[in-house]
Protein backbone atom coordinates (compact mmCIF):
# COMPACT_ATOMS: atom_id res chain seq x y z
CA UNK A 1 0.00 0.00 0.00
CA UNK A 2 1.30 3.45 -0.94
CA UNK A 3 1.26 5.97 1.93
CA UNK A 4 2.23 9.35 0.49
CA UNK A 5 2.54 12.94 1.79
CA UNK A 6 -0.47 15.01 0.78
CA UNK A 7 1.43 18.31 0.76
CA UNK A 8 4.96 19.66 1.06
CA UNK A 9 4.13 21.17 4.47
CA UNK A 10 6.00 19.86 7.49
CA UNK A 11 4.57 20.66 10.92
CA UNK A 12 6.31 20.80 14.28
CA UNK A 13 3.36 19.15 16.02
CA UNK A 14 0.62 18.56 13.46
CA UNK A 15 -2.55 17.22 15.07
CA UNK A 16 -6.33 17.37 15.18
CA UNK A 17 -7.26 16.30 11.64
CA UNK A 18 -10.98 16.95 11.08
CA UNK A 19 -13.12 16.98 7.93
CA UNK A 20 -15.47 19.97 7.74
CA UNK A 21 -17.29 20.63 4.50
CA UNK A 22 -14.74 20.67 1.70
CA UNK A 23 -11.84 21.31 4.07
CA UNK A 24 -9.53 19.00 5.98
CA UNK A 25 -8.57 20.94 9.10
CA UNK A 26 -5.25 20.45 10.88
CA UNK A 27 -3.54 22.28 13.75
CA UNK A 28 0.13 22.88 14.45
CA UNK A 29 -0.20 22.78 18.22
CA UNK A 30 2.84 24.60 19.57
CA UNK A 31 2.74 27.21 16.80
CA UNK A 32 -0.93 27.91 17.61
CA UNK A 33 -2.01 27.65 13.97
CA UNK A 34 -5.19 26.32 12.37
CA UNK A 35 -4.82 25.35 8.71
CA UNK A 36 -6.87 23.67 6.01
CA UNK A 37 -6.05 21.23 3.24
CA UNK A 38 -8.08 20.16 0.22
CA UNK A 39 -8.77 16.44 0.78
CA UNK A 40 -9.73 15.98 -2.87
CA UNK A 41 -6.42 17.16 -4.32
CA UNK A 42 -2.86 17.26 -2.93
CA UNK A 43 -1.52 20.74 -2.31
CA UNK A 44 -0.28 23.23 0.29
CA UNK A 45 -2.03 23.97 3.56
CA UNK A 46 -3.65 27.39 3.92
CA UNK A 47 -3.76 29.21 7.23
CA UNK A 48 -7.18 29.81 8.77
CA UNK A 49 -6.14 31.37 12.09
CA UNK A 50 -3.05 31.98 14.18
CA UNK A 51 -3.19 32.29 17.96
CA UNK A 52 -0.62 33.44 20.46
CA UNK A 53 -1.11 30.26 22.50
CA UNK A 54 -0.92 26.52 21.73
CA UNK A 55 -3.90 25.20 19.79
CA UNK A 56 -4.75 21.55 20.47
CA UNK A 57 -7.90 20.94 18.43
CA UNK A 58 -11.00 22.62 17.00
CA UNK A 59 -14.57 21.72 16.10
CA UNK A 60 -16.90 23.77 13.88
CA UNK A 61 -19.72 25.70 15.55
CA UNK A 62 -23.19 24.79 14.36
CA UNK A 63 -24.85 27.40 12.09
CA UNK A 64 -21.84 29.74 12.29
CA UNK A 65 -19.67 29.37 9.16
CA UNK A 66 -16.04 30.15 9.92
CA UNK A 67 -16.46 29.82 13.70
CA UNK A 68 -14.83 27.12 15.81
CA UNK A 69 -14.68 25.98 19.41
CA UNK A 70 -11.06 25.36 20.34
CA UNK A 71 -8.93 23.64 22.95
CA UNK A 72 -6.35 26.40 23.26
CA UNK A 73 -3.90 27.74 25.79
CA UNK A 74 -5.17 26.77 29.23
CA UNK A 75 -8.83 26.41 28.29
CA UNK A 76 -11.60 26.52 25.73
CA UNK A 77 -12.30 29.43 23.39
CA UNK A 78 -14.53 30.44 20.50
CA UNK A 79 -12.58 31.35 17.37
CA UNK A 80 -13.64 33.59 14.51
CA UNK A 81 -11.95 35.10 11.49
CA UNK A 82 -9.84 37.35 13.70
CA UNK A 83 -8.73 34.65 16.13
CA UNK A 84 -10.12 34.29 19.67
CA UNK A 85 -13.57 35.87 20.02
CA UNK A 86 -13.90 34.99 23.68
CA UNK A 87 -12.88 32.43 26.26
CA UNK A 88 -15.51 30.03 27.58
CA UNK A 89 -13.21 28.98 30.39
CA UNK A 90 -9.55 28.68 31.36
CA UNK A 91 -9.65 25.88 33.93
CA UNK A 92 -5.90 25.22 33.85
CA UNK A 93 -4.89 28.77 34.78
CA UNK A 94 -2.94 28.69 38.01
CA UNK A 95 -2.34 24.93 37.99
CA UNK A 96 0.59 23.63 40.03
CA UNK A 97 2.45 22.70 36.84
CA UNK A 98 2.32 24.83 33.66
CA UNK A 99 -0.42 23.29 31.52
CA UNK A 100 -1.79 23.41 28.00
CA UNK A 101 -4.81 21.95 26.25
CA UNK A 102 -4.33 19.02 23.91
CA UNK A 103 -6.64 16.98 21.64
CA UNK A 104 -10.43 17.26 21.54
CA UNK A 105 -13.61 16.69 19.54
CA UNK A 106 -17.39 16.98 19.68
CA UNK A 107 -19.76 14.16 20.52
CA UNK A 108 -23.02 13.57 18.59
CA UNK A 109 -24.89 15.79 21.08
CA UNK A 110 -22.84 18.90 20.29
CA UNK A 111 -20.66 18.81 23.41
CA UNK A 112 -16.93 19.54 23.02
CA UNK A 113 -14.53 17.30 24.94
CA UNK A 114 -10.84 18.16 25.29
CA UNK A 115 -7.90 17.07 27.40
CA UNK A 116 -5.13 18.97 29.16
CA UNK A 117 -1.53 18.05 29.95
CA UNK A 118 1.50 19.47 31.72
CA UNK A 119 4.27 20.88 29.54
CA UNK A 120 6.80 18.81 31.48
CA UNK A 121 4.70 15.63 31.34
CA UNK A 122 3.95 15.56 35.08
CA UNK A 123 2.34 12.18 35.77
CA UNK A 124 -1.41 12.38 36.32
CA UNK A 125 -1.61 16.17 35.92
CA UNK A 126 -3.95 16.05 32.91
CA UNK A 127 -7.73 16.16 32.86
CA UNK A 128 -10.62 15.78 30.43
CA UNK A 129 -13.06 18.68 30.12
CA UNK A 130 -16.56 18.77 28.66
CA UNK A 131 -17.91 22.01 27.22
CA UNK A 132 -21.69 21.95 26.98
CA UNK A 133 -23.56 23.74 24.16
CA UNK A 134 -24.38 26.59 26.54
CA UNK A 135 -20.67 27.25 27.06
CA UNK A 136 -20.11 25.73 30.51
CA UNK A 137 -16.70 24.03 30.89
CA UNK A 138 -16.61 21.12 33.37
CA UNK A 139 -13.80 18.79 34.42
CA UNK A 140 -15.15 15.26 34.05
CA UNK A 141 -12.02 13.08 34.40
CA UNK A 142 -8.60 13.58 35.95
CA UNK A 143 -5.43 11.61 36.64
CA UNK A 144 -4.33 11.35 33.00
CA UNK A 145 -0.80 12.29 31.95
CA UNK A 146 -1.21 12.89 28.20
CA UNK A 147 -4.91 12.47 27.32
CA UNK A 148 -5.51 12.00 23.59
CA UNK A 149 -8.64 11.54 21.55
CA UNK A 150 -11.33 11.34 22.66
CA UNK A 151 -13.42 9.51 20.05
CA UNK A 152 -17.12 8.61 20.20
CA UNK A 153 -19.32 5.92 18.72
CA UNK A 154 -22.08 7.03 16.36
CA UNK A 155 -24.72 7.11 19.11
CA UNK A 156 -22.42 8.87 21.58
CA UNK A 157 -22.88 6.22 24.26
CA UNK A 158 -19.24 5.08 24.24
CA UNK A 159 -16.12 7.21 24.47
CA UNK A 160 -12.53 6.16 23.85
CA UNK A 161 -9.74 8.10 25.55
CA UNK A 162 -6.02 7.39 25.38
CA UNK A 163 -3.37 8.12 27.95
CA UNK A 164 -0.42 8.29 25.58
CA UNK A 165 2.15 8.24 28.37
CA UNK A 166 0.69 4.99 29.74
CA UNK A 167 0.37 3.30 26.33
CA UNK A 168 -3.30 2.67 27.06
CA UNK A 169 -6.70 3.26 25.47
CA UNK A 170 -9.64 3.43 27.86
CA UNK A 171 -13.35 3.09 27.13
CA UNK A 172 -16.21 4.74 29.01
CA UNK A 173 -19.95 4.44 28.77
CA UNK A 174 -21.42 7.95 28.52
CA UNK A 175 -24.86 8.84 29.87
CA UNK A 176 -27.32 10.96 27.84
CA UNK A 177 -26.40 14.01 29.93
CA UNK A 178 -22.68 13.56 29.24
CA UNK A 179 -21.42 11.86 32.39
CA UNK A 180 -18.73 9.18 31.87
CA UNK A 181 -19.22 5.92 33.73
CA UNK A 182 -16.54 3.56 34.98
CA UNK A 183 -13.30 3.08 33.06
CA UNK A 184 -12.44 -0.14 31.26
CA UNK A 185 -9.15 -0.76 29.47
CA UNK A 186 -9.87 -1.18 25.76
CA UNK A 187 -6.30 -1.79 24.53
CA UNK A 188 -2.68 -1.65 25.68
CA UNK A 189 0.13 -1.00 23.22
CA UNK A 190 3.39 -2.91 23.51
CA UNK A 191 5.19 -0.44 21.26
CA UNK A 192 4.56 3.26 20.73
CA UNK A 193 1.90 5.49 22.28
CA UNK A 194 -1.75 5.83 21.24
CA UNK A 195 -2.48 9.34 19.99
CA UNK A 196 -5.36 10.77 17.94
CA UNK A 197 -8.33 8.48 17.20
CA UNK A 198 -11.51 8.18 15.15
CA UNK A 199 -14.40 5.69 15.08
CA UNK A 200 -15.49 4.67 11.57
CA UNK A 201 -18.99 3.74 10.40
CA UNK A 202 -18.37 0.07 11.18
CA UNK A 203 -17.53 0.90 14.79
CA UNK A 204 -13.80 0.24 14.37
CA UNK A 205 -11.33 2.53 16.12
CA UNK A 206 -8.46 3.99 14.08
CA UNK A 207 -5.49 5.12 16.19
CA UNK A 208 -2.31 7.01 15.30
CA UNK A 209 0.61 5.39 17.12
CA UNK A 210 3.26 7.92 18.15
CA UNK A 211 6.79 6.58 18.25
CA UNK A 212 6.01 3.49 16.18
CA UNK A 213 5.31 4.95 12.75
CA UNK A 214 2.01 3.11 12.48
CA UNK A 215 -1.75 3.39 12.40
CA UNK A 216 -3.79 0.72 14.18
CA UNK A 217 -7.40 -0.24 13.64
CA UNK A 218 -9.22 -2.09 16.43
CA UNK A 219 -12.56 -3.87 16.24
CA UNK A 220 -15.25 -2.89 18.78
CA UNK A 221 -14.05 -5.63 21.15
CA UNK A 222 -10.50 -4.27 21.25
CA UNK A 223 -8.86 -6.78 18.90
CA UNK A 224 -6.14 -5.29 16.69
CA UNK A 225 -7.22 -6.20 13.18
CA UNK A 226 -5.18 -3.90 10.92
CA UNK A 227 -1.77 -2.20 11.04
CA UNK A 228 -0.55 0.30 8.43
CA UNK A 229 2.99 1.64 8.40
CA UNK A 230 3.51 5.39 8.00
CA UNK A 231 6.83 6.93 6.83
CA UNK A 232 7.05 9.17 9.90
CA UNK A 233 8.23 8.34 13.41
CA UNK A 234 5.46 10.20 15.23
CA UNK A 235 1.95 9.87 13.75
CA UNK A 236 -0.44 12.05 15.72
CA UNK A 237 -4.02 11.95 14.40
CA UNK A 238 -6.24 10.23 11.85
CA UNK A 239 -9.22 11.25 9.74
CA UNK A 240 -11.24 9.14 7.32
CA UNK A 241 -12.53 11.15 4.35
CA UNK A 242 -15.51 9.48 2.72
CA UNK A 243 -16.12 9.39 -1.01
CA UNK A 244 -16.09 7.01 -3.97
CA UNK A 245 -12.63 5.94 -2.79
CA UNK A 246 -12.45 6.70 0.96
CA UNK A 247 -9.02 7.72 2.21
CA UNK A 248 -7.41 7.90 5.63
CA UNK A 249 -5.35 10.99 6.40
CA UNK A 250 -2.65 10.87 9.06
CA UNK A 251 -0.85 13.85 10.61
CA UNK A 252 2.60 13.64 12.17
CA UNK A 253 5.14 15.63 14.17
CA UNK A 254 8.83 16.46 13.96
CA UNK A 255 9.11 17.91 17.47
CA UNK A 256 11.77 16.28 19.64
CA UNK A 257 13.48 14.37 16.84
CA UNK A 258 17.25 14.90 16.69
CA UNK A 259 17.30 14.16 12.97
CA UNK A 260 13.82 14.45 11.42
CA UNK A 261 13.34 12.31 8.35
CA UNK A 262 11.82 13.54 5.09
CA UNK A 263 8.31 12.54 6.16
CA UNK A 264 8.34 13.70 9.77
CA UNK A 265 5.76 16.44 10.27
CA UNK A 266 3.87 15.62 7.06
CA UNK A 267 0.20 14.81 6.51
CA UNK A 268 -0.16 11.46 4.72
CA UNK A 269 -2.98 9.75 2.88
CA UNK A 270 -3.81 6.22 1.76
CA UNK A 271 -6.91 4.23 0.71
CA UNK A 272 -8.94 3.43 3.82
CA UNK A 273 -11.56 0.94 2.73
CA UNK A 274 -13.81 2.48 5.38
CA UNK A 275 -16.20 5.38 5.83
CA UNK A 276 -16.64 7.76 8.76
CA UNK A 277 -18.64 10.89 9.60
CA UNK A 278 -17.27 14.39 9.14
CA UNK A 279 -16.43 16.49 12.20
CA UNK A 280 -19.38 16.84 14.54
CA UNK A 281 -20.38 20.40 15.35
CA UNK A 282 -20.44 22.26 18.64
CA UNK A 283 -23.96 23.19 19.72
CA UNK A 284 -23.02 26.82 20.15
CA UNK A 285 -22.73 29.24 23.02
CA UNK A 286 -24.67 32.40 23.87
Amino acid sequence: MSVEPWSADRFELGEGLRLHGADLLVVDILAGRLLRLDPSSPGPAREVASLGVPLGAVAPVRDRPGAYVAAAGTGVALLGAGGVERWLGRPEDGAAAPMRMNDGCCDPHGRFWAGSMAYDGTTGAGSLYRTDPGGRVTRVLDGYTVPNGPAFTADGTRMYLADSAAGRIDAYDVSPDGEPGGRTVFARLAEGSPDGMQVDDAGHLWVAVWGAGRVHRYDPDGALERVVGVPAAQPTSVCVVDGPEPRLFVSSASVGLARPGPGDGAVFSFPAGAAAPAARTFGGAP
